[in-house]
């Protein structure tokens, strides 16, 4: 059932069949028959003339006649021999006295043929319900022996006359609507009826009160005909399809000329609704398109032409509903062919990554994606009609190691699968081998590649479908930007989510409001013992995580690109401290970490450049740290920023040294001026041989190649004095000094000058 009610051809029903249920579909049919009444207008039969105080139905103005004026007409009507007369028209009453006793003394000559009018003050909404307060009635003794009919229509959300009851019952009393007595039809199938759109009101004989009285009409223009004595009075104007606002009288006329017609039924929007969903669901299960382009535009043609012809013998319905299950229906085949065509559409004819998100997985399997490193380079180099057959031998190694039959291929190197769920050291064990199988190179045509292969992995079940092929996505992406075989998709990373991805407005408000910060570990030269220098390292204090652990959010910063102008600002602080310690004169030395994905852009050099010429800072004292530097994708490109850098003064230091890549190869490469020995060597130097004759040949490579040593992480005093010992030229670590606000490092500074640490 469920299947059913989120198809497009249930939703088509269901959706418009509820709203149909409020006003939300009005505009529609507003509009509809607005457009429709404008056209095919047909003339009034003429039996009807209008006496009017002003322009009657076109009447603009409110204007209210005086007694004595209504008695004349009435006088002169009563020679004229008409049908009937109704009298519609405010009257003043207590003004003109002797001119109310000649009206009423008219009124009583005329019957029974004469009627008076009296309409509602404003239009009622649909579905309202008349009563004494809508409604001016006489006072008593005035024209108490005169019939009385009423006058009062609903309106739609535009103040648009829709409907009319037969008969309204005030005070025990029941009078017929204006609108039936015309047409004498005084109830129907229902408690009330629309008005004919189509009359053409111009067609309706008129006559003003002027002329009348003047006998400037032709004879007989009146005799056995119905008069209607009209003035608009205060009656509120009120709207007619295809005619615009109106004075009421259009509306009483229109509404007459529908009940002369067979029927007088207002069926709604349900009908319509349910014969075009019971057509569109028969055409949905022809075969033939041919035949269901027919039946659907068939379908489509009722909706605006069965309307049209019902209203012929007087039936009314509405095509809201109708027409929004037409785009409900027509939206979702549409969009359901989409979804078909973007799962299906791929070079290499595999299902992507679209289609296994829509999969419901079963319980117990793990998803696994693959990504290829340097696909688009590969693909680059291979012709076009390769582009297929590379990803399909990529998917048969896939599918021979994983032994599973689908592969799912999407944009950018990745391929995904689900497998049976194993224990997490042997699905690791099991992702090693199928890495294996890329130690071979892939032959594709007269192209031979090496590959190289990274996986992510989702573990997390409960989760819907896509969550868990992104969560596995993001993870084969940051097993392939971290360089590692596999990475693990942890359930608390999902917590993290709305935190990463707000993360460029949270770093701005910290910036903004202190939150992001600079602390300034000391560094000391071991020779002199005195603090020589420090480095810049960035904090965050959360008013509500407490806290933030500068590797955790600035990888977030580099996750969402927001790492470039965090170190733009780190510099500019990092400035701004160095001028005010190098005021004294005494060389004060300010290192900064620079992250390894910016090395290689473009705009780095021009951009610190800017900075150091703008803040009027020798380059000389500022060092630039590369750190991670496995991780820089364009190496020439990178080696040539940070050249250019060292060309303009700057120093720069390798992070980190002696781990990851942050070693011989990258010396070799790097024109530096200093290396940071990692903490792993420093703190095992007292204990360990084997480390301690590395960091003694480390420094005096360095040495040998014009390079200073730093030492980070110095614990204690014996691991100072050993590394002094071994030529270790700068220190840095808790016993030197501890990372604090850049005022205390300043009184630091100011206090310990040139003391010496212990050491002679």
């Amino acid at each position: 059932m469920l299947k059913k009610l989120r198809s497009p051809l249930y939703l088509a029903l269901l959706i418009p069949a509820l709203l149909a249920l409020t006003d939300l579909l009005a505009p529609i049919d507003h509009i509809f028959w607005n457009t429709r009444s404008k056209f095919g207008s047909h003339a009034a039969s003429g039996a009807t003339v209008i006496v009017s105080f002003d322009d009657g139905v076109h009447a603009s103005e409110k204007s209210v006649p005086s007694t004595s004026q209504v008695a004349d007409v009435l006088d002169r009507l009563a020679s004229q021999m008409p049908r009937r007369i109704y009298l519609d028209s405010q009257l003043k009453f207590g003004v003109d006295r002797a001119g109310d006793e000649a009206l009423a003394r008219a009124l009583k000559r005329l019957q029974p043929d004469a009627t008076l009018v009296l309409r509602s003050r404003e239009i009622g909404g649909l579905k309202h319900k008349f009563g004494p307060a809508d409604f001016d009635i006489p006072p008593k003794g005035t024209i108490d022996e005169v019939p009385i009919v009423l006058s009062a229509w609903d309106g739609n959300f535009m103040e648009f006359g829709v409907s009319s009851p037969y008969k309204i019952t005030i005070g025990g009393k029941v009078y017929p609507t204006f609108a039936a007595v015309l047409a004498e039809r005084f109830d129907g199938l229902q408690p009330s009826f629309a008005p004919e759109y189509l009359l053409d009101l111009d067609s309706v004989p008129q006559l003003s009160a002027t002329k009348f009285l003047r006998g400037d009409f032709p004879n007989g223009l009146l005799t056995g005909r119905t008069v209607i004595v009209n003035s608009s009075g205060t009656a509120p104007a009120i709207g007619l399809y295809g005619r615009g606002r109106v004075h009421p009288l259009a509306l009483d006329l229109a509404g007459a000329d529908a009940l002369r017609k067979p029927l007088a039924l207002a069926l709604g929007s349900y009908p319509l609704l349910m014969l075009f969903w019971l057509m569109v669901r028969t055409t949905s299960r022809l075969s033939r398109r041919s035949y269901k382009f027919v039946a659907y535009a068939g379908a489509l043609a009722a909706i605006f032409v069965l309307p049209v012809l019902l209203q012929i013998v007087g039936i009314t319905i509405d095509i809201g509903a109708s027409l929004l299950c037409a785009i409900v229906y027509g939206s979702g085949r549409l969009w359901q062919l989409r979804v078909r065509r973007v799962q299906h559409t791929s070079a290499s004819g595999l299902p992507n990554l679209i289609a296994l998100s829509a999969t419901s997985f079963e319980v117990g399997r793990d998803v696994v994606v693959a990504v290829i490193a340097r696909y688009e380079e590969i693909l680059a180099t291979l012709p076009k009609e390769l582009h297929g057959e590379c990803a399909k031998q990529i998917a048969r190694r896939l599918s021979v190691g994983s032994g599973i039959e689908t592969i799912f291929n999407g944009e950018g190197g990745h391929f995904a699968w689900t497998e049976e769920a194993r224990p997490l050291e042997m699905q690791l064990n099991h992702l090693e081998g199928l890495r294996a199988l890329f130690s071979a190179p892939l032959e594709i045509g007269a192209y031979t590649f090496d590959t190289n292969i990274h996986f992510g992995l989702d573990r997390n079940e409960g989760l819907d479908a896509l969550t868990r092929v992104n969560s596995a996505l993001a993870s084969a992406n940051d097993a392939l930007n971290s360089g590692r075989s596999v990475e693990l998709f942890e359930a608390d990373r999902l917590a993290e989510a709305t935190w990463e991805l707000s993360l460029h407005a949270r770093i701005d408000e910290g910036l903004r409001n202190g939150e992001i910060w600079l602390a300034y570990q000391s560094q000391w030269d071991m020779r002199e013992g005195r603090p020589c220098g420090a480095e810049a390292l960035i904090r965050w204090n959360h008013p509500t995580r407490g806290p933030i652990a500068p590797d955790a959010f600035i990888l977030q910063a580099e996750r969402a690109g927001r790492i470039d102008a965090l170190t733009y600002w780190v510099i500019e602080e990092a400035i701004t401290a160095a001028l005010a310690l190098n005021a004294g004169g005494q060389p004060f030395q300010m290192s900064v970490n620079m992250s390894a994905q910016m090395v290689d852009k473009p705009d780095l050099v021009p951009s610190i450049w800017e900075i150091v010429q703008r803040r009027k800072i020798d380059p000389g004292l500022l060092t630039i740290e590369i750190t991670e530097t496995s991780s820089v994708r364009n190496r020439p490109a990178a080696v040539q920023n940070l050249t250019r850098l060292r060309d303009m003064g700057m120093r720069l230091s390798i992070d980190d040294f002696g781990t990851g890549e942050a070693s011989l190869a990258y010396l070799a490469d790097l024109p530096s001026d200093e290396l940071k020995l990692d903490r792993r060597f420093v703190s095992r130097v007292l204990t360990h041989e084997r480390e301690r004759l590395i960091v003694k040949s480390t420094i005096e490579l360095a040495h040998a190649l014009g390079q200073a040593v730093v030492a980070e992480g110095i614990e204690d005093d014996a691991t100072y004095r050993m590394l002094r010992s071994l030529g270790c030229d700068v220190g840095q670590g808790y016993f030197l000094g501890r990372p604090q606000p850049f005022a205390e490092l300043r009184k630091t500074v100011l206090e310990l000058g040139r003391r010496q640490i212990g050491l002679v």
